[in-house]
């Protein structure tokens, strides 16, 4: 797409492209819980061959061309749902979702062969912290299983402030509070107040693209984050984290 500056984004593509030179071995899957998708209780994808979900609006034409044909993996959509069930966690399994952009668009840099099995988690409706970071915490066990787990959402999104470009001050307030909070020690604990770190309802109006941190944050157990990616992106701080 075209963008006024033509570099708006270039910053997060080199971001989005080096990560797999972060995580090696290359993981056996992927597992990604995506601010895109909420079910009334948590959901695992296990279409063998998802298709894409075009869930925008309003984009130029070749933006609902775009492919990505990673395959998906029954087998740890299976593994997902014992998991979360023998926590206690309701979950369930739907055959026949693909993909939304909250998976492909990132992954088509990460991984852009798409030769890497990809699973995608659902958020849970009411968006409640301690209900994602306890998910987290159940399927905490994948990473030692040679599963990489991503949270895939936005550390920053208000897309009113976001198009209205210039200064944003709150975004640099809140971002300074994630980047202390997902990098300190009790990062769980500090993650389930959220609402009350500094312009929080700024950063996040409805809260779906932060609750991907949650899960990841419960599966990191007692590893401290660290922040691998900042930048202003038309004037407001985003960042992202890595756990292990």
């Amino acid at each position: 797409m075209k963008w006024d500056p033509p570099d708006t984004w270039k910053k997060m593509a080199e971001f989005l492209s080096s990560v797999s030179k972060r995580v090696t071995p290359a993981p056996k899957a992927v597992l990604v819980i995506s601010g895109h998708w909420e079910e009334p209780e948590f959901t695992v994808g296990s279409n063998p061959r998802p298709s894409l979900i075009y869930d925008y609006s309003g984009f130029p034409p070749e933006t609902y061309r775009l492919k990505y044909d990673a395959p998906g993996s029954p087998e740890l959509a299976q593994r997902v749902v014992g998991l979360l069930s023998d926590a206690g966690i309701p979950v369930r399994s739907d055959p026949q979702r693909g993909f939304d952009h909250g998976v492909f668009i990132p992954f088509k840099l990460v991984y852009p062969d798409a030769n890497i099995p990809m699973v995608q988690l659902s958020l849970k409706a009411g968006l409640d912290p301690a209900a994602h970071i306890a998910a987290g915490q159940a399927l905490a066990p994948l990473r030692s299983e040679g599963i990489l787990i991503v949270g895939s959402g936005m550390s920053y999104h208000n897309l009113r402030s976001f198009f209205a470009g210039g200064a944003n001050p709150p975004s640099d307030r809140f971002d300074a509070w994630l980047t202390s909070a997902v990098t300190g020690h009790g990062a769980a604990q500090k993650l389930l107040e959220w609402r009350n770190a500094p312009s929080a309802r700024d950063a996040h109006p409805r809260e779906e693209h932060l609750i991907p941190l949650m899960v990841a944050v419960g599966a990191a157990e007692q590893d401290r984050g660290m922040r691998i990616y900042e930048d202003h992106v038309m004037g407001s701080a985003i960042s992202a984290y890595q756990f292990g």
